[in-house]
């Protein structure tokens, strides 16, 4: 009897009666039933305490210590004097045409938050894999119904449904994850973007994207009023891929052990300059005084590193103008295109010097993502690996909605 009571103290299932307990190394069955007591019958509402027949049901629960846990529920069905209708009890621990506790299946969707796999919680719950993925498919995310301040949109690489890139956009203000699109294309963002009226996209004052065409002609068109913003690591990307190129062309003039020191002092080159330490100097300074055409590279990386320490736009706007007036006269074909791209993108660059939003958080929802796609060795289905993002992001969506 003490057993017992430890047994129904531990299962923490309000009304319920444990009768027994049978245990092995594998799992562990809890008979289990329901106090009798007067039901309303669904048919024409009359009460009645009849019972007709007892039916036992195996109900999966959360494992414990170890091994799984199985209430053999015997479930009582209840006919009605009146209209000879026969119904099952009410229970609350069991859903209707379930086969396990409810607590198991929101236990479920607790684990999904995380970065795991659906094989690696099946496993650890002594589920089947299709049996996770069933009530996850349960699972309802909607789309936003507000637009937010600050819109922010970005791209993965999720290889699913057909797709090489999917679409992520955010809110890096308030930082939440809104949506996942599946794919990056204009007529993609066109779509969507359609289901909101004028006055709803009005709400949008600030634009945040990286330097693809479609999502500046998207904000034009959708977002007349708002700040068209280029997150700064990917114009200051350009400007470090146009030194790579610079050093991996060099580097091609020379012999073998000289190639590998400028392959592998590649981290250095890039570096700022102030941020070197003494030995690294040296070994920086050894390098470029193998090339006057490195050496010119590297000051004019220096010299953009500079613009990014301005504080307002209009210092920024003269050091970059001066910038590109030196890059495009240095001759050096990487930094001339790279030169001509900060050109084209010149206005959006300006702004993320006055607003102070960047796609840094998206770019850290990627990383996530990253690890939960590598978990799972990729989605074929766009729309469970949408839910499956929006999931994982949905505790801190509400955190953020909070506070």
């Amino acid at each position: 009897m003490l057993t017992l009571n430890y047994t129904q103290s531990l299962l923490n299932l309000q009304e319920v009666i444990v009768k027994k307990v049978i245990t092995t190394k594998e799992s562990t069955v809890i008979d289990i039933e329901m106090p009798k007591k007067p039901h309303i019958c669904p048919c024409c509402s009359c009460l009645t305490s009849f019972v007709h027949d007892y039916r036992y049901q195996p109900v999966k629960d959360i494992p414990a210590f170890g091994a799984k846990i199985i209430l053999n529920y015997r479930k009582r069905r209840y006919v009605c004097p009146h209209c000879g209708k026969r119904f099952s009890e009410s229970h609350p621990f069991v859903p209707k045409y379930h086969r396990m506790t409810t607590r198991l299946v929101a236990h479920i969707f607790e684990k999904l938050r995380s970065e795991y796999s659906f094989t690696s919680v099946s496993k650890e719950l002594n589920l089947s894999v299709s049996t996770i993925i069933r009530v996850f498919d349960i699972l309802s995310v909607p789309r936003p119904k507000k637009l937010p301040r600050v819109f922010a949109i970005d791209e993965f690489k999720g290889n699913t449904g057909n797709e090489k890139y999917q679409a992520i956009i955010t809110d890096p203000a308030s930082k939440r994850v809104l949506d996942i699109l599946p794919c990056r294309s204009q007529g993609e963002l066109i779509t969507y973007l359609k289901q909101w009226n004028t006055k709803e996209r009005k709400r949008v004052k600030y634009f945040v994207s990286d330097m693809w065409q479609p999502y500046t002609d998207v904000a034009s068109a959708f977002f007349k009023n708002s700040v068209q913003i280029v997150d700064r690591y990917h114009f200051i990307r350009q400007m470090v891929w146009a030194f790579e190129k610079v050093r991996k062309r060099v580097q091609k003039r020379y012999g073998k052990e000289y190639r590998l020191l400028f392959k592998h002092s590649r981290r250095l080159l890039i570096k700022h300059e102030k941020k070197l330490k003494e030995y690294e100097k040296e070994q920086v300074n050894m390098i470029l005084s193998l090339s006057g055409e490195m050496l010119y590279a590297y000051i004019l990386k220096e010299r953009f590193y500079k613009i990014m320490e301005s504080t307002d736009r209009e210092a920024a706007k003269k050091l970059m103008s001066d910038w590109i007036l030196a890059a495009q006269n240095s001759k050096i074909p990487e930094y001339c295109e790279c030169s001509k791209t900060l050109v084209n993108w010149r206005t959006g660059i300006l702004n993320s010097f006055d607003a102070p939003y960047s796609n840094g958080f998206t770019e850290g929802c990627n990383n996530k993502i990253k690890v939960l796609k590598r978990n799972a060795y990729g989605y074929r289905n766009f729309e469970r690996f949408r839910k499956r993002i929006l999931h994982c992001f949905s505790y801190k969506n509400i955190i953020a909605a909070q506070c």
